[in-house]
């Protein structure tokens, strides 16, 4: 499974890096997740900068596409041509998107009125790009999968692993990241969110 995370300047570190690291720890399984991105570089809304592992031409070849938010994610959603680049097809991709990067997903048809989560700032710019916005954490439609807040990134990667290799990876994934001592809690309650939606192709 070839998976790319988009990332864009101003991207939020949580959104790219924790979902990257979790589908990363399916390494042996032969899953590789990687910052993918319209320029070598891009710097976070914090300042970090990173080099990004492949071109934004990846997100047309790889098995899914995880995108996250940022800063600039309304100036993004505004450039037609940029968005002509983003040639996603959810009859054949996993398409993920997290908080602002959901406006993506509108402003690429890929939504419609179908109900999606976002972050409370990107509420109204998701709305207003047509989408029908719901107070919850993860939702699913089919190969596409929308989750809001910045800590829901485990939601996604899980989803991800379930629908690509099976909730027991999915499962074994998030054991290994969750904090000790809550580990049966913490991977019980994110794939009791996560299955509840859940479609195996």
């Amino acid at each position: 499974m070839q998976i790319a995370i988009l990332t864009f300047d101003g991207f939020n570190e949580l959104d790219s890096f924790v979902a990257a690291a979790i589908l990363n720890r399916l390494r042996p399984h032969g899953w590789h997740a990687h910052i993918t991105a319209p320029t070598h570089t891009v710097t976070s809304l914090n300042g970090v900068t990173v080099h990004r592992q492949r071109p934004l031409s990846f997100v047309a070849e790889a098995d899914a596409v995880l995108i996250g938010s940022g800063v600039r994610t309304r100036e993004i959603a505004a450039d037609t041509a940029l968005l002509a680049r983003l040639r996603l097809d959810p009859a054949r991709q996993l398409i993920a998107a997290q908080c602002s990067g959901t406006l993506l997903l509108a402003k690429l048809g890929l939504l419609g009125t179908l109900p999606a989560c976002t972050d409370l700032t990107s509420k109204p710019w998701v709305i207003e790009a047509g989408a029908t916005v719901i107070e919850a954490p993860f939702a699913a439609h089919g190969n596409v999968a929308t989750a809001g807040g910045c800590l829901a990134a485990p939601y996604l990667a899980a989803w991800l692993i379930a629908r690509g290799g099976g909730i027991g990876l999915a499962r074994e994934a998030l054991h290994y990241v969750a904090p000790v001592g809550e580990k049966t809690r913490f991977v019980d309650h994110a794939m009791a969110i996560v299955t509840a939606e859940l479609t195996i192709a």
